[in-house]
């Protein structure tokens, strides 16, 4: 049996919803979830049980899987339209979880997410890429926390209401501000991942709680501004905070696109993990593919990939470290600070 897997950020969610958006919602995220293999199969994307995305039960298969289901919200979107078009995922995996209650669990608390590990489920776990709702009510921080919400980033790529991608230098707002002193009273985990090098300053300055990126890799390996620093990467591991491994080609090696992004090799991605082991990362690693949100390398092309990826991993890093990059770091650290 495959070891167990808790992995950091996926877009699957926001695929799963977008063909039953309201109009106005889906003219306003225009195509983003919606690609050439959509179109060629309209019900391939509808359920959780089997599709043509990166995350399906079927292609988890028998490996204890728990997965961080980002309701990924558009820089286009208002911060009114993001709390319907945030409803309106989170409805979408809360269906699909009731529908395969026989195997999936729905993470209500941190604390629910071990068990149904240890016995062999799937486990969702609500989170949000770019939590621009929260400037049109910022009680709704509390809200979607008692509602299950464990992990949220500040922004996408764009300036937004609270904080700043990486098309901007700016950090973050003053109601970033607040909002993050919000999250961290009502248990829910800040994920840098976005934020820009000013915005993770900011929070490095405000944050009380350890934070996470939950799909960065190394800026010393791959010279990409989405990447983690080492001197940021020695902040989150300090505070006691962990980081996700993407799998997005252009994040593992410089310019990987089209046939050379999925022919990067095995060697390639672990160059990023050894790097942070070599900071003295053991604890802080983790995983944080980025499916259904990006271009991975063919042999990480789908969640039936991860028990050969684990056989590698293994085999180069040994057991123990393994376990840890896979789930365990993940697990304890959601287990300490997210919302129980």
């Amino acid at each position: 049996m495959a070891l167990p897997v808790f992995d950091l950020h996926c877009d699957t969610a926001d695929r799963l919803a977008w063909r039953s958006l309201p109009a106005e919602l889906r003219a306003a995220t225009g195509l983003e979830f919606y690609g050439p293999e959509d179109e060629a199969d309209p019900a391939g994307c509808a359920e959780l049980a089997r599709n043509h995305c990166h995350v399906s039960l079927e292609r988890v298969g028998d490996t204890p899987w728990a997965q961080c289901m980002a309701c990924f919200i558009l820089d286009e979107l208002s911060p009114e339209q993001a709390v319907a078009f945030c409803d309106h995922v989170f409805s979408c995996v809360e269906r699909e979880a009731e529908k395969n209650a026989g195997s999936v669990t729905l993470a209500r608390g941190a604390a629910d997410i071990r068990p149904a590990l240890d016995a062999g489920r799937f486990v969702a776990v609500r989170t949000i890429e770019n939590a621009r709702l929260f400037a049109a009510d910022p009680g709704l921080v509390e809200r979607l926390a008692e509602r299950g919400l464990l992990m949220a980033s500040l922004t996408w790529n764009a300036a937004g209401p609270l904080a700043s991608g990486h098309d901007s230098h700016a950090g973050l707002s003053s109601l970033g501000a607040d909002v993050l002193a919000q999250m961290e009273r009502a248990g829910v985990v800040l994920d840098v991942s976005h934020l820009n090098d000013e915005g993770f300053a900011d929070v490095a300055a405000r944050a009380r709680r350890p934070f996470v990126a939950s799909h960065s890799n190394s800026r010393a390996v791959c010279a990409h501004r989405r990447n983690l620093t080492d001197d940021q990467f020695r902040e989150i591991r300090d505070r006691g905070g962990i980081v996700g491994l993407n799998y997005c080609c252009g994040f593992l090696v410089e310019g990987a696109e089209g046939e050379r992004g999925r022919s990067i090799a095995f060697d390639e991605v672990a160059a990023h993990v050894e790097h942070w082991l070599d900071l003295g990362g053991e604890d802080v690693v983790a995983l944080g593919s980025d499916f259904d949100g990006t271009d991975v390398p063919a042999f990480l092309d789908g969640a039936q990939t991860l028990p050969a990826f684990q056989d590698l991993l293994v085999a180069r890093f040994g057991g123990t470290v393994t376990r840890k990059l896979c789930a365990e770091n993940a697990l304890s650290f959601f287990e300490r600070y997210a919302r129980g």
